[in-house]
């Protein structure tokens, strides 16, 4: 396994492209992350643009894994939620490079997330993922509890329905 780096991510041109070709590759192979396949490269780079605006403003930090100069996964840490959740934050778009998978990307830059979270206060996290080819069993790994299933709650990103697996952590406390 080759060594690489995380560390939250700018509204930079270069990032942007490297963000945007990660999510068009992430839908073109099944993964659903909000988006349908075909992914138009401006598309993608529009969500990127909003999504980075709102880690300037702190609303959520999007952080990136590297191998040297080139962006190999990513995952954002939602922090902007109603002012009755100050102690929860939301896991959102975990991506790592297909042929980067299986070596320990998206688990370093869950941990990151995870850290900053309860740097940020939370006590909490959750996310949701595809019950269909979804990362269920990976999230399970790292000490996520199934909530349970809605069927039918999304597109699959070539078509047809599937549904979506609720998960939840505890964070900076001690469990009883």
């Amino acid at each position: 396994m080759s060594q690489f780096s995380i560390k939250p991510l700018a509204d930079e041109r270069g990032i942007r492209n490297a963000l945007s070709e990660l999510l068009i590759e992430t839908v073109a192979n099944g993964g659903s992350v909000s988006f349908m396949h075909p992914l138009a490269p401006e598309d993608a780079d529009a969500f990127w643009q909003d999504s980075l605006g709102a880690a300037a403003r702190g609303e959520r930090v999007v952080l990136g894994a590297f191998d040297g100069n080139d962006l190999i996964g990513t995952v954002t840490l939602l922090l902007k939620l109603p002012p009755n959740q100050p102690h929860r934050a939301e896991i959102a778009k975990m991506m790592t490079r297909v042929a980067r998978r299986g070596r320990g990307v998206a688990t370093a830059l869950m941990r990151a997330a995870e850290q900053l979270a309860i740097t940020h206060g939370r006590t909490l996290l959750v996310l949701d993922t595809a019950e269909e080819d979804g990362a269920g069993p990976f999230y399970e790994r790292l000490g996520f509890q199934l909530t349970g299933l809605i069927p039918d709650y999304a597109l699959k990103p070539h078509g047809g329905l599937t549904g979506t697996m609720i998960y939840w952590k505890r964070i900076g406390v001690a469990v009883a």
